[in-house]
């Protein structure tokens, strides 16, 4: 995969922090919106009991102005007494709406309707005691004027006019606050539908998340455990999902591979073990009559015969010939390998594989290119490796035109070596197939078809692995790939 998966316990957790999260904004939403509604629902209540206040104190005064007239004009004894009570009234709610005013604008609005009251009271206490007593008629008459026309002109107007402002300016507070609370409300809104988006979008991301990461790959898993036990080998689970289901499904993955390779052992065994048991008993049922055949050949092969008799016989006996390296070819490929490792050099291995050869070599004219350094040290088996070069330089050498080429090259690693046998010839027409028991196609008259599988089972008993492949300017490369020390299992 090109990404890491999230772990399905770190995606839990984030999950479940976006939801504590959730759970704080909208509580934080819910308080900021009371707070607000609370403080505006308090400047609206005390703004009404400021209202309510100065009302009463214009009450207060109608009132005051009433005993006032009363006590002239109908001579209520008690009109005294129930004015300063009303006077007493007015003074306390005064002191009210000192207390109850906010701001300098409040505050001053207040101490100007106070001060022109405290006048109003000065000049009508000023009346009550002029009037008391005086039946002088100019003193009548002047009392009686600043009752009717001074009073209602005079300090009655300035103090309507200043409670006329009083309250305009409270009015004023009162539609600012109605402003206030509309937009209290529609920010309450938005931030109760913030949350409530948030939690929409991750109830949306869950359920998302849900079918993409955990129950889309389930039913991979589900799909790939159930082909699998079917016997579907290939079918692969999809690596994705969270990291415990990725792990799941690399794991199923990971056994199928293992299954594979369990069954093609298993039938390469059954397979080797069918034919253990078949071909002694076929190379020994055949090579009696071989032998017989070949002796009675050459018994009656002599100059007398003419050319013809001659021919037929040679034919009888390379065929017999063909047919017994076949036979022991076969033993030998199913004989069970046990190598004998022990300490050799790369040159001494090439010079063993190469010195049957060299007749054919000079045969062809073919040029060997050998490698500069071959003094490597090897701990592996030294016989089965000639063995196995000898094979392939055998094929090369028979594939390859006269006077052409044939090189081997050494890469050495830090923990094995390649060493590849590059010809010139014609290319295989076939590409060997390691996992394979049957014996590969030949080309040659004589061939047995055993060469490569012998070689590919030698190389798995040496610990490496043999790699075909075609070159570009015509031919074939084969790698063979080995450690520097050869690993004995116990």
């Amino acid at each position: 995969m090109s990404h890491k998966n999230k772990s399905l316990k770190d995606l839990l957790l984030i999950h479940e922090l976006a939801f504590i999260v959730l759970i704080v904004l909208a509580a934080a939403a819910g308080a900021v919106g009371i707070h607000l509604w609370e403080k505006s629902s308090q400047e609206s209540s005390r703004i009404s009991l400021l209202v309510q206040e100065v009302q009463q104190t214009r009450g207060d005064l109608y009132r005051q102005m009433k005993e006032l007239f009363d006590a002239y004009f109908l001579e209520d004894t008690e009109a005294r007494q129930q004015y300063d009570a009303f006077t007493q009234s007015v003074e306390a709610h005064f002191i009210q709406l000192n207390t109850i005013a906010e701001g300098k604008e409040e505050h001053t609005a207040i101490q100007d309707l106070h001060a022109s009251y405290q006048q109003f009271v000065y000049e009508t206490s000023a009346l009550f005691d002029q009037s008391r007593g005086n039946n002088n008629a100019a003193t009548q008459d002047a009392i009686r004027q600043t009752l009717d026309i001074g009073l209602e002109t005079g300090l009655f107007k300035r103090y309507e006019e200043i409670l006329a402002r009083t309250e305009k300016l409270l009015s004023e507070k009162q539609s600012e606050l109605d402003v206030q609370l509309k937009s209290t409300k529609r920010i309450s809104v938005i931030l109760l539908i913030i949350p409530l988006t948030l939690a929409i979008l991750l109830l949306i991301f869950s359920r998302m998340f849900l079918k993409r990461a955990i129950v889309k790959p389930i039913q991979g898993v589900l799909q790939a455990t159930s082909e699998i036990s079917a016997g579907n080998l290939t079918h692969r689970a999809p690596e994705e999902g969270v990291h415990e289901l990725a792990s799941v499904s690399k794991a199923i993955n990971e056994m199928a591979d293992q299954l594979i390779v369990s069954q093609e052992t298993l039938v390469r065994t059954e397979k080797q073990a069918a034919q253990g048991l078949l071909v002694p008993m076929l190379a020994h049922n055949i090579r009696n009559p071989l032998a017989s055949i070949r002796a009675t050949a050459q018994v009656i092969d002599t100059p007398e015969h003419d050319t013809e008799t001659q021919e037929s016989l040679i034919g009888i006996i390379n065929t017999v010939d063909r047919l017994e390296r076949w036979t022991g070819a076969l033993l030998a490929y199913l004989h069970p390998l046990k190598p004998q490792p022990s300490y050799t050099t790369v040159a001494e291995v090439l010079e063993g594989a190469l010195a049957p050869l060299q007749q054919k070599i000079k045969e062809k004219s073919i040029k060997l290119i050998l490698p500069q350094s071959t003094h490597l040290k090897l701990f592996t088996d030294q016989h089965l490796l000639e063995q196995v070069i000898y094979n392939l330089l055998l094929n090369a050498i028979d594939a390859s035109s006269k006077h052409s080429a044939i090189e081997i090259t050494l890469e050495i690693q830090d923990q094995e070596i390649i060493l590849s046998l590059k010809d010139e010839g014609c290319g295989m027409p076939f590409t060997p197939d390691p996992s394979t028991v049957s014996l590969s196609p030949t080309t040659k008259r004589f061939g047995t078809g055993l060469g490569i599988p012998f070689a590919f089972k030698v190389c798995d008993a040496l610990g490496g692995h043999l790699n075909f492949r075609s070159r570009e300017t015509g031919g074939t490369i084969i790698a063979i790939t080995l450690p520097h020390t050869l690993t004995i299992n116990t």
